[in-house]
């Protein structure tokens, strides 16, 4: 955000006569599907530059989406949530940072979890202490919505005395060290600094990484004075500009040179990568694309953009011939044609479904609903309703609330599925055959999210987003019993290297991803087993980092650096053997290839530009007209390589895609 906020603010001198009668104050956020401003925010009854409010950041400043998700408040304001901006399924709205304050007493107003249906607006909260709050939608995480709540913010700013972070700040629900079910931190810390420094990055545009030049990334701040505390007790003396500590912290003074124009790897990977590009603007109403690229010459070969609403996850049939693309922010799962994009169907499968697979023994089609409790079956290559075959619950869970599964996984013989249950903090592990029944529910931490599983069955992983923790689950299959899950270990990602208070351990030379001591990781998500059931990667948003996990010892063996909002992964096939892993993120337009080597010595081997200006020379198709430059290949999320090459899936593939395999790629499993 530009320190023109400044400017703005000082506009309220000259409005002192406008001062009037106290009256109830607040602000509303709503949900929408537009990339960047997930949380609009609007002005209830809060009157910039009257009684010493602010309100809406992008407002006072007269810009349209700076600060569009953010607010300025006093205590004893209100602030709600609604959905009413065109949003098409159902989000959340939750307390994700609050001063720690603002959760004790007898009345605490936090912590604050709201469904939001489309179209609907809740009652509104009133916050009375004085802090930095933090919302945001628990089942599309990087839906972000900010409050700073502090006694006379026109004059906090104007005079230089500071808005109020909080001496202590609270991540409910997220499991501390010592097994507390929350995490307490100091407002100027480095895990603290990194949580704003991410709410800013997602929720501004500009602030993206724009690999398609070589133009620095000079990401903005609020350019206002803000208190914050280094002791948990009191704050630091005297206030600090948030642009210049972010930026001087992150080592972005000046702007931070990008990586040279993406550079393509020199070996080629077998057949194409598909990326969904969600936030990509098109001439279409709502965001997204899916994203073809060539492994063999890293080009963009095709964009597919239909009627997609924020397209978040990918398979695809047994011949490899269609994509089966879930639309997160609605309730459709697309089919398309993979070499024309032309559309098969657009199928009603229920409320943002996220993640898909197909089946090995049969190819169904099964999708995870998000905003639900269930799996969606359908069947093989289905085009209508009329193939929806069942609704698997996942749950039902203690209190009958639903389980929001996200990213599940299916077993190389096709005889079960992993889901990770975000609301309800565990994994279910589904028999299909032969008894068609939940095997088990097993506690895994705070937001499991995704999940990978080994090319034997015999373990998987589950991804804690917000416990920054892999947890193993081992499978037992015994003779004529339903198999099960049980609890192994939890790999500590963040909490074993990192000290929650200060900001020393993590992060010592103060300059962001390339820097952090490790390995470590926070918020993880995509975390699959590579086909031959070696080595694990997992992407790590928060940090952007990427881990590699060696599965003989269940081990951090590796960290990598990735790009802001670091999210998918998976493994395709490289050419002469072996695997590359694909990895996007969600704010960057470029998709990053991966040599696992030997764990220990992965290596970021290319890049790749998932814009127009790295498409091929003739050949290339899309259905869109246009390309909004600011959002062209942001937004990386799914990731599909084609041919799908993990054991179960590769055995069954067309002979035109196994002739490209070694040997070993054909059957990955048990390593030859």
């Amino acid at each position: 955000m530009k320190r023109r906020i400044l400017l703005s603010v000082a506009l309220v001198c000259v409005l002192g006569g406008m001062a009037g009668t106290a009256q109830a104050a607040g602000v509303v956020f709503d949900a929408s599907d537009n990339s960047g401003g997930w949380f609009e925010c609007s002005n209830s009854s809060v009157i910039f530059g009257v009684n010493n409010d602010i309100g809406c950041v992008h407002l006072a400043l007269g810009e349209a989406s700076v600060g569009k998700s953010l607010a300025v408040i006093k205590p004893g304001e209100s602030v709600a949530f609604g959905s009413q901006k065109g949003a098409q399924t159902i989000h959340t709205a939750v307390s994700l940072i609050y001063p720690t304050v603002a959760g004790q007493g007898t009345n605490p107003s936090m912590p604050f979890d709201n469904d939001l249906d489309p179209g609907t607006s809740n009652a509104p909260i009133t916050l009375q202490e004085e802090g930095l709050y933090v919302f945001f939608c628990d089942i599309h995480p990087y839906m972000f919505a900010g409050v700073i709540v502090t006694n006379n913010p026109v004059d906090a700013v104007v005079n230089g005395t500071g808005l109020k972070l909080g001496t202590t700040l609270t991540l409910h629900n997220i499991i501390a060290p010592d097994n507390t079910p929350e995490l307490t931190m100091y407002s100027y810390s480095d895990l603290a600094l990194r949580l704003v420094h991410t709410f800013f990055i997602a929720t501004n545009p500009a602030n993206w990484q724009n690999f398609s030049t070589n133009a620095k990334w000079n990401p903005r701040y609020p350019g206002v004075p803000v208190l914050a505390s280094a002791n948990g007790t009191t704050y630091n003396a005297g206030p600090v500009n948030l642009n210049d500590t972010l930026q001087g912290y992150f080592g972005e003074t000046g702007g931070k040179q990008l990586t040279a124009y993406p550079t393509p790897p020199q070996g080629s990977g077998v057949g194409q990568v598909w990326v969904d590009t969600q936030f990509e603007k098109t001439d279409k109403t709502k965001p997204g694309t899916a994203t073809a690229v060539d492994a063999s010459t890293w080009k963009v070969t095709n964009k597919v953009a239909l009627q997609l609403n924020n397209p978040h996850n990918m398979w695809t049939s047994a011949d490899q011939k269609l994509i089966y693309q879930t639309e997160w922010f609605d309730n459709y799962l697309t089919v398309f044609d993979r070499k024309t994009g032309a559309s098969r169907g657009r199928i009603a499968v229920g409320p943002a479904p996220a993640h898909v697979m197909t089946r090995t023994t049969n190819d169904e089609v099964h999708v995870s609903l998000n905003g639900g409790n269930d799996i969606v079956e359908l069947t093989a290559k289905p085009k209508t309703t009329a193939d929806i075959e069942r609704n698997i619950p996942m749950g039902p869970t203690a209190d009958g609330a639903h389980t929001h599964p996200h990213a599940h996984w299916m077993s190389a013989d096709g005889k079960m599925m992993v889901t990770p249950n975000a609301d309800s903090q565990d994994s279910t592990l589904y028999d299909f055959y032969p008894y068609n029944h939940i095997g088990s529910k097993v506690h895994t931490g705070h937001f499991p999210i995704a999940t990978g599983m080994m090319p034997d069955s015999s373990k998987y992983y589950v991804a804690n987003f917000l416990d920054s923790t892999i947890s193993i689950l081992k499978i037992h299959q015994e003779d004529g019993n339903l198999p099960t899950a049980t609890f192994k270990k939890n790999i500590n990602i963040l909490t074993d290297k990192y000290n929650l208070a200060g900001l020393t351990s993590v992060d010592p030379k103060g300059a962001g991803g390339s820097y952090i001591t490790g390995p470590v990781g926070a918020l993880p998500i995509q975390t699959p087993v590579s086909p031959d059931g070696k080595y694990v990667i997992t992407a790590n948003t928060l940090t952007a980092t990427l881990l590699v996990i060696d599965t003989a010892t269940d081990t951090v063996v590796r960290m990598l650096g990735c790009d802001a909002g670091c999210h998918g992964v998976q493994w395709g096939a490289k050419k002469g053997g072996g695997y590359y892993a694909y990895v996007s993120s969600k704010f960057s337009n470029r998709l990053l290839v991966v040599d696992p080597k030997s764990g220990s010595d992965a290596t970021i081997v290319g890049s790749v530009l998932l814009t127009t200006a790295n498409k091929v020379s003739s050949g290339f198709q899309t259905d869109a007209t246009s390309f909004d430059p600011i959002y062209e290949g942001m937004g990386g999320q799914g990731v599909l390589p084609i041919p799908v090459v993990y054991n179960g899936w590769v055995q069954h593939l067309p002979e035109e895609w196994k002739e490209q395999l070694t040997p070993h790629q054909k059957h990955p499993f048990p390593i030859q």
